[in-house]
């Protein structure tokens, strides 16, 4: 039986996401919205800034709605800006990686047709380097300072340009400057016509296969996603009084829809992350905001366990602490609940589901699964073969629900590809899920290591040798063996003192079948990761 939503998260209260923007920034106009380099924007000044963006899009340039506008921007004020900005004026936002390569925003701005960007000064020079090979004709380029008062303002643009300094500027013909576009708060205003069936946001994602897909969130999708996760927050958090850090990137479609979204619905307070690499920095702005939570990955987690400053921190404002995006390794967790008295609630979502799918919740949290399914969402394990499996089975997770994408922009076989003929989407992720409903993932489809005709999934290896005590972290891939077919080759990041490669091999017999064991071992200075932190595999040879 599918758990319906309760009364009060009706979806259906709100036809668009600018009508829902609309209730967040105007119920909580008073309450501190976000916060980053040290300001703090109420959330009536976010939303008047936004309508001036809006006014200026929709009189000042030639955008229509529909037309996609890229936002290439880090976790700064001005995100949630020109988000809903952009919403307001009827644009379907393309959310875009700040650090990818000029090949991967051509791609992207190519793929979705995009006519309009949002960006730094410190991007800007890719932005010029592609602009003639895309569709781009409005740019817009913000100062890092941008809505920071005068002094810090100058301050961080200072910064800025002296980490530059080594690369020429770049004029850019007919750019504009994101300072300017806010200047238009008499200017008029005709909402347009929206469908909540409409697509209000491509976010880019690998998909199961194949190259960067745009995967079509609808305004539905993303209202019902946000009642969902809030059915679940709300047993963690209270509304209106609480302070959530933000530093997974905006960009990300968890922290998209937790930030931009979910937090404001609450009336809470979002204290964005510009780097979260710097891990002083953001121990700093938990302690200073006293924040109640954040979402992170286990690379996170990991390295605030093991920072210096983490030991005077005190822990107790913290009660959420979420994981999603890879496995946690099960001695991390341990490890935090242990030093900060907050099991991390890990869950699990894809950017096709908007993307939250399942999620742990306070007090009936099973470690080393991603809890059970949201209200409204129907899961099941399948066969290669198509077939629906019964609990406790493994094969690959298969979902439906109201927050799954309408398709891969303009990718009908794609689309095709990912769904089934009554509406599954394929997930491309290998999960059990036991008689309960808890679900807990194996692995990455794409990822399976098979050896002598056995199955072997690196996060079960990966999460063993972690629980060495002198490896930091791990990874383990496919390499070509003569005898059976594949064997597993494991990356190892050590913490202190180097253990020997059999030392390594005897703590994997001691918790692995044997054809789970790596043949070799490597011991390297890092592992690859996103920008997010999450192990890059494919990049391991």
């Amino acid at each position: 039986m599918v758990e319906k939503l309760q009364q009060d998260l009706d979806p259906q209260q709100f036809q668009s996401l600018p009508e829902l923007i609309d209730y967040c920034l105007l119920t909580h106009s008073e309450l501190p919205g976000f916060s980053c380099f040290g300001k703090t924007m109420q959330f009536k000044e976010v939303d008047e800034l936004s309508w001036r963006f809006a006014k200026y899009l929709q009189n000042e340039t030639d955008l229509n709605p529909g037309d996609r506008i890229a936002i290439q921007l880090p976790n700064v004020l001005q995100f949630p800006v020109a988000l809903y900005g952009a919403l307001r004026a009827g644009l379907i936002v393309v959310s875009t990686n700040p650090l990818y390569t000029e090949k991967e925003l051509e791609h992207q701005f190519n793929d979705s047709g995009a006519v309009a960007v949002v960006t730094l000064e410190s991007f800007a020079s890719k932005i010029a380097s592609v602009r003639a090979r895309t569709s781009l004709k409005t740019i817009i380029i913000s100062s890092l300072g941008d809505l920071q008062p005068a002094p810090k303002r100058f301050m961080l643009n200072f910064v800025a340009k002296y980490l530059k300094k080594m690369v020429a500027p770049y004029s850019i013909p007919n750019a504009v400057r994101f300072a300017d576009t806010l200047k238009h708060a008499s200017k008029p205003f005709v909402s347009p016509q929206l469908n909540r069936n409409d697509t209000a946001v491509l976010l880019y994602t690998g998909g199961t296969t194949g190259v960067a897909k745009g995967a079509m969130l609808s305004h539905a999708n993303l209202i019902a996603n946000l009642m969902q996760f809030r059915s679940r927050s709300v047993l963690a958090m209270d509304d209106r009084c609480e302070s959530v850090a933000a530093p997974l990137p905006l960009y990300h479609s968890y922290a998209f829809l937790m930030h931009c979204f979910a937090m404001p619905f609450a009336g809470n307070h979002s204290v964005l992350i510009t780097n979260p690499r710097d891990i002083s920095g953001l121990i700093k702005a938990l302690v200073r905001y006293k924040v109640s939570g954040f979402v992170g990955i286990n690379t996170l987690y990991s390295a605030i366990l093991r920072h210096p400053k983490f030991l005077k921190y005190n822990k107790k404002h913290l009660k959420f602490c979420g994981a999603g995006g890879m496995a946690m390794s099960s001695s991390i967790a341990e490890e935090w609940l242990e030093k900060t008295g907050c099991e991390i609630m890990e869950g699990y979502g894809l950017t096709e589901c908007s993307p939250a799918v399942t999620v742990n919740v306070p007090g009936k949290v099973i470690a080393g699964t991603v809890g059970f399914a949201l209200p409204e969402t129907e899961l099941c394990t399948a066969n290669e073969a198509g077939e629906i499996l019964l609990p406790g089975e493994r094969g690959e997770l298969w979902i439906r629900g109201p927050q799954v994408m309408h398709g891969y922009w303009e990718q009908e076989q794609a689309t095709r590809e990912a769904f089934t003929p009554d509406g599954w989407f394929k997930s491309g992720d290998y999960a059990e899920i036991d008689s309960d409903g808890y679900v807990r993932i194996v692995d990455r489809k794409k990822d399976m290591i098979l050896v002598s005709g056995f199955n072997v999934f690196p996060n079960e290896i990966e999460d063993w040798v972690n629980r060495h005590p002198s490896v930091l972290e791990s990874a383990a891939i496919a390499a070509p063996s003569d005898r059976t077919g594949e064997a597993v080759k494991l990356f190892v990041v050590i913490d202190a003192e180097k253990p020997s490669v059999d030392e390594i091999i005897a703590h994997c017999r001691q918790g692995l079948a044997s054809y789970k064991v790596p043949k070799e071992v490597v011991f390297v200075d890092d592992l690859p990761k996103s920008i997010i932190g999450k192990i890059l595999r494919r990049e391991l040879h």
